[in-house]
């Protein structure tokens, strides 16, 4: 079992920037892709970044491409997404999720593990 717990959403102005964490305990995140996808009122849950468990790749939604970035440190077992430039329409909870040895799917039901998420607000 791995248990995922999100941080760092918040309230930002839009331009502005936020770091997401989700820690991993349980297992070594090493051996998982990592996903981000992100849910806004009233919508469906979307794709928005994926790491392969190698790292060697990395995938966007086209709507965050160029203004987020999702990286991992094996060592704290901890991956992030670094968002910049943010705009009202990223307004979300944003949940992180593990899929073993994963190549980084942009579906969500490719993952075995989510975490219970963090709301990030973007004000205009």
């Amino acid at each position: 079992q791995v248990q995922l717990v999100e941080s760092g959403g918040g309230l930002v102005e839009a331009g502005g920037s936020l770091r997401l964490s989700c820690a991993a305990s349980g297992r070594a995140l090493s051996r998982y892709a990592m996903g981000w996808f992100r849910q806004a009122p009233g919508k469906e849950r979307e794709f928005v970044a994926s790491i392969s468990w190698s790292a060697t790749n990395t995938y966007y939604a086209d709507s965050v491409k160029g203004r987020f970035t999702i990286s991992r440190d094996n060592a704290k077992n901890t991956a992030y997404l670094q968002m910049n430039s943010l705009k009202p329409e990223d307004t979300a909870v944003y949940y992180c999720a593990a899929d073993f040895f994963g190549p980084g799917h942009t579906a969500g039901n490719e993952y075995d593990y989510w975490g219970q998420g963090t709301q990030v607000t973007v004000s205009s």
